[in-house]
C-alpha cells in the first residue's frame, strides 16, 4: 500500500518545523524585542493578508497570550468578505496609514508581519512604515518563495529585506508542498503550522525573559475554565478601551 499520504505530510512537517526551530538566535532576537515592548509598556501589532491573517489573530485575545496586542484586521484584506478581493487588495499600495488609523505607533512598539511570499504591496508597505516610526519589525515569511520572485511594490523590494528580524517557515515555493500521483498541483501548504509554532515559541521566549527580570506580564486565561472568566473580565476592563476590536 505504501505511505499513507498524511503520514508523509507529516513527515515534511516534521522536517520543516525542526529547520525552523534551529533558528535560535531570530527566534531569541525576536522575543528579545517582544520583552523590551512590553516592559516599556509598548503594543505588538500584528498583520498579515490573505490566509496570513490567521498568525495575526493567533496572537490576540487567545489563551496563555500577550493582552498588550493589536491586530490589524481589515475585511477587504481577509477572507471571508471576498477571497479573490483580497488577492487584489494586497498588491495596491496606500494601506499603511488606513490600517494604523485608530493607533499611533510608535519606537516602544513591534510589528509582527506574516507574508508568504513577501512580494505583495501592503506587508512591504507596512514594515517600511513601521520602521520609519521607529518600531521594530518581524518578518514571518518563505524565503525560498520570496527569493525566486520580483516584488510588487513600487520600492523593488520584498518584504525579507525589511525585518528587523526574519523567520523563514522553509516552505515550498507555492507553499503546498505534497505531490500525489495523478494530481499535476500540490497539496499540503505549510506555512500556517510553521508560522504558528514559531510565533508562539517566540512569545514563549518572550515570556521567560519578562520573568526573568520580575515583570509578571498581562496573560489571557482560557475564557471557558472555571476560573478564566474572572481573570479575563479584569483584564478586558483595562484593555477594552485601548484595543479597538477587543
Amino acid at each position: 500500500m505504501g505511505t499513507p499520504a498524511y503520514q508523509k505530510y507529516q513527515q515534511l512537517l516534521t522536517e520543516k518545523l525542526e529547520k525552523a526551530f534551529q533558528q535560535e538566535q531570530e527566534i531569541k532576537d525576536a522575543a528579545s524585542f517582544i520583552s523590551t515592548t512590553l516592559k516599556n509598556k509598548g503594543w505588538i501589532y500584528a498583520c498579515g493578508t490573505g490566509h496570513s491573517h490567521m498568525l495575526a489573530e493567533e496572537v490576540f485575545y487567545r489563551a496563555g497570550g500577550f493582552a498588550r496586542v493589536r491586530p490589524l484586521l481589515l475585511s477587504k484584506l481577509m477572507l471571508h468578505e471576498s477571497a479573490t478581493g483580497s488577492t487584489e487588495e494586497e498588491r495596491k499600495e496606500g494601506y499603511a496609514p488606513l490600517l494604523f488609523q485608530e493607533y499611533a505607533l510608535a519606537e516602544n512598539d513591534v510589528l509582527i508581519i506574516s507574508s508568504n511570499s513577501g512580494r505583495n504591496s501592503v506587508p512591504i508597505e507596512l514594515a517600511s512604515y513601521a520602521q520609519q516610526k521607529g518600531a521594530k519589525v518581524i518578518v514571518i515569511t518563505n524565503l525560498a518563495h520570496s527569493q525566486s520572485v520580483t516584488s510588487r511594490h513600487a520600492s523593488g523590494l520584498k518584504l525579507y529585506q525589511l525585518g528587523d528580524v526574519v523567520l523563514d517557515n522553509f516552505g515550498e515555493i507555492g507553499d503546498a508542498a505534497l505531490y500525489l500521483e495523478g494530481l499535476n498541483t500540490a497539496v499540503g501548504p505549510t506555512s500556517t503550522v510553521i508560522g504558528t509554532a514559531l510565533l508562539q515559541a517566540i512569545l514563549v521566549e518572550a515570556t521567560a525573559l519578562l520573568l526573568a527580570q520580575g515583570i509578571v506580564p498581562d496573560i489571557f486565561a482560557s475564557s471557558n475554565s472555571d476560573q478564566g472568566g474572572a481573570h479575563n473580565d479584569a483584564l478586558l476592563e483595562a484593555y477594552k478601551p485601548l484595543v479597538k476590536i477587543l
